[in-house]
């Protein structure tokens, strides 16, 4: 006789088993094909995608794509990142160019839904800014009534813009440039007065590429949510699920304490969650459909998301930019993992 118990048992197994065969799809088989992941970034801004006169990429946003590459493979560089415009970037992806865009991609409903894709995470919490030569005088965006203003084309921060100064019954004169580098000279050769972005993007931009960063503010207005994060294709569930928890892996990592450095040693701790985490007891890699040292892979090979964000943002690169919303929820910011269980 089977009781309830064993009767449940058997349920899991059979729901877990048919789950994992569900999931297989085109885009995972053509990136296990391929031996490498097309991971679409943007053109260059320092902290998040930028490439070395190697041609090494580094970045919050490239660490994203190395964590799923760990995932998928066991080796976090099988990733070949390929530059895209704001303009050019959801073609890109629709085309099946890329596999996945990790490059400050707002998280929106209509490019949710009307563009068929899905927005795995949030990696950055983000919201539109303005920054301005100290010269001047501007000490708020307030003040910004008939001003040149340099933004890019195809992006929520040209929407955002012209919403603002509607509703603030105040003008503007758009000088829309789609490279970014190109808007960046504009603005530093005193072609428009203003240049706006996420606000990460002109800390960014101010660290790196200004020719006297202290020359130049960023005004305290921030005038939208712009929650920044991976973005696949409609249609090849597993791989959207690998891209989704590896994100959660890095940040349910930080949660448990677990980092590059005491990984190993956390292989033999007696908590439940971090063995069932890091694959000592096995079953979360069987659901997903990878290895079961796939949170191991990624958090020795990337390390966990507080590390990505403190070597490639905050206090320590150069950026210098604080976790704020971007702190753990046990610290009072916004980024939670859903648990892997």
């Amino acid at each position: 006789m089977v009781n309830k118990f064993m009767a449940a048992g058997i349920v899991a197994a059979t729901v877990v088993g048919a789950a994992g065969a569900a999931h297989a799809g085109k885009d995972l088989d053509a990136v296990k094909a391929r031996g490498a992941l097309l991971c679409g970034v943007g053109t260059g801004t320092a902290g998040f995608f930028l490439a070395d006169s190697q041609g090494k990429w580094t970045g919050l946003d490239v660490d994203i794509c190395r964590a799923v590459s760990a995932a998928i493979f066991g080796e976090a560089d099988k990733v070949k990142y390929v530059p895209v415009t704001a303009q050019q970037r959801f073609t890109a992806l629709q085309s099946g160019e890329v596999d996945l865009l990790s490059n400050n991609t707002t998280w929106t409903l209509t490019r949710d839904t009307a563009l068929g894709f899905d927005f795995t995470g949030v990696t950055y919490y983000d919201g539109q800014g303005f920054m301005v030569n100290k010269k001047l005088g501007v000490k708020s965006a307030k003040e910004l009534n008939g001003a040149t203003i340099c933004v890019a084309p195809g992006t929520t921060t040209e929407l955002n813009l012209a919403d603002y100064f509607r509703s603030n019954k105040m003008t503007f004169k758009p000088v829309v440039i789609e490279k970014v580098d190109e808007v960046r000279a504009a603005f530093f050769s005193g072609r428009c007065d203003v240049y706006t972005t996420d606000a990460s993007g002109l800390y960014a931009t101010r660290a790196a590429n200004a020719p006297k960063p202290d020359d130049y503010v960023i005004l305290p207005e921030i005038i939208s949510k712009e929650p920044l994060g991976p973005v696949v294709r409609h249609g090849d569930n597993q791989f959207g699920d690998i891209v989704r928890w590896a994100q959660f892996a890095m940040i349910e990592a930080e949660e448990n304490g677990i980092n590059q450095k005491n990984v190993d040693e956390m292989l033999k701790s007696e908590n439940p969650v971090i063995k069932r985490i890091l694959g000592v007891t096995p079953g979360m890699g069987k659901a997903l459909g990878v290895d079961e040292k796939w949170v191991y892979n990624i958090v020795k090979q990337v390390g966990n998301y507080g590390e990505s964000f403190d070597r490639n943002v905050g206090m320590g690169s150069p950026l210098k930019i604080a976790r704020g919303l971007n702190e753990l929820w046990t610290k009072g910011g916004l980024q939670y993992a859903i648990p892997i269980r």
